[in-house]
C-alpha cells in the first residue's frame, strides 16, 4: 500500500507590523494623518474597523470648523464623546505647540508666551529657540533637564539643531523652579561659553532668558550678553541688526 506524502509546506506568513510598531521604529513623523488618528482612537468597532473609522474622522476634520468639530465627530457612527474629545484635544494641543512658528521675535517679551509653561516644571529645563534672518521663530527645543537648581548644557547639544536648520540666531532659556529670578555664577559662565561658541559658528546668541512663575530675567536687557570691552571696541557692530531690540 503506497501513501502519497505532501511535501509542500505553506510558508509562514509573518503578520504585518501595525502602525504602533512602525511608529516606534520610525518615529512619530512616520504615520500618515489617518494613521495618526488610528493611534489616537486606538480601535474601531465591530462594523467599522479602525482604518475605516480613521478615514471618516479625517473627512470630518477637513470639513469642520474648530467650534463644530466635537459635535460633528460625535455624529459619526462609532465615535462617542471620549474619542471625539481625544481627537479634538490632540488637534488643539498640536495647534498650541506649533503656534510659535513664523512669529516675529523683536524683544525678549515676544518669546515669553511660547516658553512660559516651562516655569511650572519642578526641575530646571534648558530650552533653545532658533530664529531665521527675519527673526521668525523656526523651532523651540528642549536641550536638557536638570535638578531643582541646576542643569548641565554643552554647546554641541545647544547648537546641533540650529546648525542643521541654518538658523541665524538662537535664544536660550531656562527656568528657576525655586529662588529669585536672577542669574547664578553658573548661568553667567554658561552664557559666556555659548556666546563664544556662537561667534565661531556664526549663529548669534541673541539672549539668555531665565523664567519663574512670576517674572523673567533677560541677559540682553541687562547688558550681559556681550562683554563691555568688546562692545566699546565695536567688535559686535556687524551684529547690531541681529540683536533683539530692547523693550521700550
Amino acid at each position: 500500500m503506497s501513501m502519497e506524502v505532501n511535501l509542500f509546506v505553506p510558508p509562514v506568513v509573518k503578520p504585518k507590523p501595525d502602525i504602533r510598531e512602525l511608529t516606534k521604529l520610525n518615529g512619530i513623523s512616520y504615520p500618515s494623518d489617518e494613521e495618526l488618528v488610528m493611534l489616537i482612537i486606538n480601535k474601531g468597532t465591530r462594523d467599522c474597523p479602525v482604518e475605516k473609522l480613521a478615514r471618516k474622522i479625517m473627512r470630518c476634520i477637513n470639513s469642520s470648523n474648530p467650534e463644530d468639530l466635537v459635535k460633528n465627530l460625535m455624529s459619526i457612527n462609532g465615535i462617542g464623546d471620549t474619542k471625539a474629545l481625544s481627537v479634538a484635544a490632540a488637534l488643539e494641543l498640536g495647534r498650541r505647540r506649533s503656534s510659535f512658528q513664523k512669529s516675529h521675535i523683536n524683544r525678549p517679551t515676544d518669546i515669553l508666551p511660547y516658553i512660559k509653561h516651562f516655569a511650572l516644571e519642578p526641575t530646571e529645563h534648558f530650552v533653545v529657540a532658533s530664529v531665521n534672518g527675519a527673526h521668525e521663530l523656526m523651532n523651540i527645543r528642549l536641550v536638557s533637564i536638570g535638578t531643582t537648581n541646576r542643569t548641565m548644557v554643552h554647546p554641541r547639544e545647544v547648537f546641533a539643531e540650529p546648525v542643521a536648520e541654518h538658523a541665524a540666531g538662537i535664544i536660550c532659556c531656562h527656568n528657576h523652579p525655586y529662588g529669585p529670578c536672577l542669574p547664578s555664577m553658573a548661568d553667567r559662565n554658561t552664557t559666556r561659553i555659548l556666546r563664544d561658541a556662537s561667534e565661531v559658528l556664526g549663529i548669534t546668541l541673541l539672549d539668555h532668558i531665565i523664567i519663574t512663575r512670576e517674572t523673567y530675567f533677560s541677559f540682553l536687557e541687562h547688558g550681559m550678553i556681550y562683554d563691555e570691552k568688546k562692545e566699546s571696541d565695536g567688535e559686535f557692530d556687524d551684529f547690531e541688526d541681529e540683536k533683539i531690540q530692547e523693550p521700550c
